[in-house]
């Protein structure tokens, strides 16, 4: 009869023992979820606002549509910065073939036969007169590039602007740039145009 009761209190005992490997702090809290202390996030949220509530409250109202505007409303295709101060003195060099079809700082696609140049500093889209000093012969052309980058020089012209100041044997030749307004520009480039045209007829 005691045999039999050691007995029956010894698996009792082991019961409890591996009954308590499986209670709370033991590792796996998510096995008794019951005894473990949760937050309701419907709580959390009705209690603390959100961060950004207060952010999107100082955003602008959105403002009302623009009309769009017509081709009658665009600026002409002739205006620009006016350089009309601007004057400088220095090399210029040129270039052609290699880059030709290339896009240019501007936007632009580079035309070796267009009337253009690369300046460092002068606004895209402005316009200057340049004259070979060793024959005066003059160019007008439009800043739609940036360069160039060799030292010593001041403005890279297109093949065709080199062409009409007589350097493109040489390569480089000194020069002087005058700044154009854009009322200059327009005089300039009209006979600059009937000038070519008569040399392409004589």
């Amino acid at each position: 009869m005691k045999a039999r009761f050691i007995r029956h209190v010894g698996s009792l005992l082991a019961v409890g023992v591996l009954a308590g490997c499986a209670t709370p702090g033991s590792g796996d809290v998510a096995s008794n979820p019951q005894t473990t202390n949760s937050t309701s996030t419907s709580s959390a949220r009705s209690t603390a606002p959100l961060a950004f509530d207060s952010h999107l409250s100082a955003l602008p109202a959105d403002k009302p549509a623009q009309p769009a505007q017509s081709l009658s409303d665009a600026q002409p295709i002739t205006t620009g910065p006016n350089v009309g101060e601007f004057e400088q003195k220095g090399k210029a060099s040129w270039y052609g073939r290699m880059f030709h079809g290339r896009k240019t700082a501007s936007g632009e696609k580079f035309n070796m036969n267009a009337m253009t140049a690369a300046h460092r500093t002068l606004p895209l889209a402005s316009w200057v007169r340049v004259t070979n000093e060793s024959n005066h012969k003059t160019v007008v052309v439009k800043i739609n590039d940036r360069g160039p980058y060799v030292h010593g020089r001041v403005i890279d012209l297109s093949y065709a602007a080199a062409a009409v100041l007589g350097m493109r044997g040489a390569g480089t030749q000194k020069v002087k740039i005058e700044g154009l307004t854009q009322q200059e520009a327009r005089a300039a480039r009209e006979e600059q145009a009937q000038a070519l045209a008569d040399d392409n007829v004589n």
